[in-house]
Parts: structure tokens; C-alpha cells; sequence
């Protein structure tokens, strides 16, 4: 019997506005996934260290405060450091066309821009995840 993919959800920096992240969580739950909701907040030692002790498959985070530059590479670069480089990182919120290039030369695999539909997010980590055994 297959574990569910485990997902972390990241509100990374001072965003104070988690409506957007606490829907995508859910439908991933509802999806099937095994979702961790880290809170607002949260800097990027506080997710990546969430994300090694539960022992993820993916990073999504949502950023609105304009810091996805700078937060977003951060965790890849902490990620790796932690020796977790094969955890999927997704990006969603408020980013513009123009920043997308180089967060994906970052290492975040994907960026959703707001009103992307919940079971497109699903399809795009089934895709990319395999379940454990």
C-alpha cells in the first residue's frame, strides 16, 4: 500500500494573509495528500527545518509581500544544505511574469499564479511525485 505524497504549505516572511494558502492546502488534503501548514511567518531555517523533520516530498509556498526573490532561493539553497534537494519546491501568490525566469533557475520547480485551479496544482506534483511504498 502506497503513503500518501506529504506536502508542507510555507507562508515564508512577514505575509499576514494565509487565505490563499490555507485553499491550496486543503484541496491537496481533500486531493489525497498529507498536508503540513507550517502558519504565518515563518522563515526559511523555520520551513526547511519543518520540511526535513516530517520528512517531505514537496515545499509549497505561498508569498504576497514582493520578498519571493530573495525568501524563495533561500529555502532551495537551505534545502540543499540539508541534504533534501529531491523535495519538489512550488511557489504560488502574488509574483510577477517577469520574476518566475529566475526563480526557476533557483531550483523552484513551478510558479502558480493566483486563481490557478486546485486540480491543476494536483496534477502538476502527481507528475512530478511518486507515492512511497
Amino acid at each position: 500500500m502506497e503513503s500518501p505524497i506529504r506536502v508542507l504549505i510555507g507562508k515564508p516572511g512577514l505575509d499576514g494573509h494565509d487565505r490563499g494558502a490555507k485553499v491550496v492546502a486543503r484541496g491537496l488534503r481533500d486531493a489525497g495528500f498529507e498536508v503540513i501548514y507550517t502558519g504565518l511567518h515563518q522563515t526559511p531555517q523555520q520551513i526547511v527545518r519543518a520540511a526535513v523533520d516530517e520528512d517531505v516530498q514537496v515545499v509549497g509556498l505561498s508569498v504576497l509581500s514582493g520578498a519571493h526573490n530573495h525568501l524563495l532561493p533561500e529555502i532551495v539553497r537551505e534545502l540543499r544544505a540539508a541534504d533534501r534537494a529531491d523535495v519538489l519546491v512550488l511557489a504560488g501568490g502574488i509574483i510577477p511574469d517577469a520574476d518566475v525566469p529566475g526563480l526557476l533557475e533557483a531550483g523552484v520547480a513551478m510558479v502558480f499564479q493566483p486563481g490557478t485551479p486546485i486540480p491543476e496544482i494536483v496534477a502538476a506534483i502527481r507528475a512530478r511525485v511518486k507515492p512511497r511504498w
